[in-house]
């Protein structure tokens, strides 16, 4: 057990410098991105940056790395946040980048999200209760939405 909480811990850590890099400066290979990785003393494999970069909707263009850009109110790919029971809240986003905005999410270190579950376009995210469903909500929107998609949920 004590494994693969490290193991999930410095694949949290690869994924949050990996979005990091890749906005900082242009990266054309994924030997590049791995060497920056380790220079950054985050150790990491082409096999397991590979991975990463597809958990986190990364995408080549004109040469380099990037996130997808988003059209119309979706910030980041972020779409949409409901509340599910009084501990849990579903954001979804577009396919393929629910692990970049989880990641952003957990990097954010939000007071009352304890932890959140990725999957291609879906995230759950724990809270630690009621009282703290709507202002988890709220500081997400702020981290990561517009006003428009927060006015929407809102209003929902």
């Amino acid at each position: 057990m004590q494994m693969i909480r490290i193991s999930s811990m410095n694949k949290r850590e690869r994924q949050q410098k990996i979005l990091s890099l890749i906005r900082a400066r242009p990266v054309g290979t994924q030997e590049d991105l791995r060497a920056l990785l380790e220079r950054a003393g985050v150790p990491a494999t082409q096999s397991s940056v590979s991975r990463d970069l597809e958990e986190l909707g990364v995408v080549k263009h004109h040469g380099h790395y990037t996130l997808p850009r988003t059209n119309g109110t979706a910030a980041r790919g972020l779409l949409s946040l409901d509340h599910a029971g009084d501990a849990l809240v579903i954001a979804r986003t577009f396919p393929g980048l629910a692990s970049a905005v989880a990641v952003e999410i957990d990097a954010a270190a939000i007071p009352d999200v304890v932890g959140t579950i990725a999957g291609e376009d879906t995230i759950f995210i724990a809270v630690r209760g009621a009282k703290a469903q709507r202002a988890a909500v709220k500081e997400i929107w702020e981290l990561l939405g517009t006003r428009e998609s927060q006015e929407t949920d809102e209003r929902g």
